[in-house]
């Protein structure tokens, strides 16, 4: 005979996780996950593959707060508690916020350039030191993205959340450590590789491997392009090398713009995911 107390127990396990016949949009928020792991580049990536990524996440963070409109979904919430959810995704947002200003800085430096190459009337010297600026300024910008990186590591070895249980708050933390991929593959995307010798390659060779232009990121190829211009130490670059340059700036340009408003959408969408989790608490 059923004891009249095992229904209650039963809802009370409930009460902390989300429904037994959960909304639609918590598979879709769960979906969402599932396509940014499985677009998680490899070590090679581009800037549009990271951008995917980031698209997904502001998906994701779309369909959160659709979630976090329902009643049972703030009750859930306050039972189970998110004050580790709420700290992480400060600290989170700190880095995304870095890393935008670091792409930010990288568009800027990649339109300075590009008008030197344009306005070129023969100042050889003129143009270097417009190179050497944009080299100096992708240096400092791997300075500020090898400490970046130093903290996602750190941040990276937090326990994730228990798979066997879908509450929000798990899907909260999930979505933390994608995210915190997510920013680490940018980041070292925006950082890049020294590479000389496959833009060498490029420019004197008719036939260079497809794969060997597949393992360089658009930076990485300008960044080699760009070095190559200094290597003319009187600052007369050949025609072909500053057409080349000229053009992997400009599709650089706009890749980096496409990546920036996809930050500026994350950030804005984590933002508004977080003031929803305190409007909550502190309701």
């Amino acid at each position: 005979m059923a004891s009249p107390a095992n229904p209650k127990s039963h809802f009370h396990a409930r009460s902390v996780s989300l429904p037994s016949k959960p909304n639609p949009l918590i598979p879709q928020a769960e979906d969402h996950l599932r396509r940014i792991r499985s677009s998680e580049p490899a070590a090679t990536c581009s800037i549009s593959s990271v951008s995917g990524m980031i698209s997904g996440l502001v998906d994701f963070y779309n369909s959160i707060d659709d979630l976090l409109l329902l009643p049972h979904t703030q009750q859930a919430l306050v039972q189970e508690g998110c004050d580790e959810v709420l700290e992480r995704s400060l600290g989170l947002l700190d880095i995304c916020s870095t890393s935008k200003d670091v792409v930010a800085q990288t568009k800027e430096t990649v339109q300075v350039l590009q008008s030197a190459l344009r306005r070129r009337r023969g100042d050889g010297m003129a143009l270097r030191n417009k190179v050497e600026a944009y080299m100096a300024s992708r240096k400092k910008a791997k300075k500020t993205i090898q400490n970046c990186l130093k903290v996602l590591k750190i941040k990276s070895t937090i326990s994730s959340a228990d798979q066997s249980c879908v509450t929000m708050v798990s899907m909260l933390r999930e979505a933390d450590g994608v995210a915190l991929k997510t920013i680490n593959s940018l980041l070292t995307l925006v950082h890049g590789k020294s590479s000389r010798s496959f833009f060498s390659k490029l420019m004197h060779s008719n036939r260079v491997a497809a794969h060997e232009i597949a393992s360089n990121s658009e930076l990485e190829i300008v960044d080699t392009a760009v070095d190559t211009l200094l290597s003319h130490k009187s600052g007369k670059a050949s025609n072909i090398e500053t057409e080349h340059v000229q053009k992997a700036l400009a599709e650089l340009e706009s890749h980096i713009q496409d990546l920036e408003e996809e930050m500026d959408h994350l950030i804005r969408r984590m933002i508004k995911t977080r003031v929803s989790l305190l409007n909550i608490l502190n309701h």
